[in-house]
């Protein structure tokens, strides 16, 4: 077991802001966040954090990457907890700056647990998380009353614990299941929720680079997506969105586009 750690002085103590930069696009920070930015001292980030967000991080401010990437931490969570006491102790105006929302798949358990253990209150600034932008850019809802009566956020990250998710629990027709961190996962989502009972035609999206100009999406079916997938593949980070609220979207994005015509015909 690790040492247990002594508190701090309260004197000491610098402020502590686990703040959410949104799914990428400037735009789409709250106000809340970018005071907290404006006034930091020390920035730790993560590597979803788009470049216009950083970069209204003030100069002279201390700076420290922390970003994770499949198969590449670059710094152990337990070091991550470390440096931001570190930072606090040394009377900081500390920014923990995480992409989306940092309660959602954003290990912030973790860092206010190890801010607690030396008596460090750390401020919870809400972000817009990825799944959220992702839907709005693409003028999709995530749940409908005709279409999802339930929303449900999943990581494909449990994998690694050795055991997958309840595909049995997973495979409703009146939800919407958006999977984080699944783009190496395509496959064994795809064949989990089949297996389980969802049609093999039931609508799949992918989208890559949420809220950005950058923003790719695939739309297929849960059997063909890993084909389409193989033929035109996406970058990281990707969102995986099953539901028929997608077959929703591309209905809506029909309409819109008939609307223009119709307009700049007449």
């Amino acid at each position: 077991m690790p040492p247990a750690r002594t508190a701090l002085p309260a004197a000491l103590s610098g402020q502590v802001a686990l703040v959410g930069a949104g799914p990428g696009a400037l735009d789409l920070l709250t106000i809340r966040a970018l005071d907290r930015i404006s006034a930091a001292e020390a920035v730790v980030y993560d590597r979803l954090v788009g470049p216009d967000i950083l970069a209204r991080i003030p100069p002279g401010c201390e700076r420290y990457y922390v970003g994770k990437a499949c198969g590449h931490h670059s710094v152990p969570q337990a070091e991550i907890g470390a440096l931001l006491v570190r930072l606090a102790g040394e009377g900081k105006r500390v920014v923990r700056l995480k992409g989306g929302d940092p309660g959602v798949f954003g290990r912030m358990g973790e860092e206010l647990s190890a801010l607690a253990e030396v008596g460090i209150d750390a401020e919870i600034v809400p972000g817009i998380t990825a799944a959220s932008g992702a839907a709005a850019a693409l003028g999709m809802p995530l749940t409908d009353r005709a279409h999802a009566q339930g929303l449900r956020f999943i990581t494909a990250q449990q994998y690694r614990a050795g055991h997958g998710p309840d595909w049995q629990g997973l495979a409703r027709r009146d939800e919407t299941l958006v999977f984080y961190m699944g783009l190496g996962r395509v496959g064994e989502i795809s064949q989990g929720l089949m297996q389980a009972g969802l049609p093999a035609d039931w609508p799949m999206m992918l989208i890559a680079h949420a809220s950005l100009p950058s923003q790719q999406v695939r739309v297929s079916t849960l059997r063909d997506m890993p084909d389409v997938l193989a033929h035109a593949p996406l970058p990281s980070p990707c969102l995986i969105v099953v539901g028929s609220v997608v077959s929703m979207q591309q209905a809506i994005s029909m309409t819109t586009e008939k609307s223009l015509q119709t307009t700049l015909s007449g």
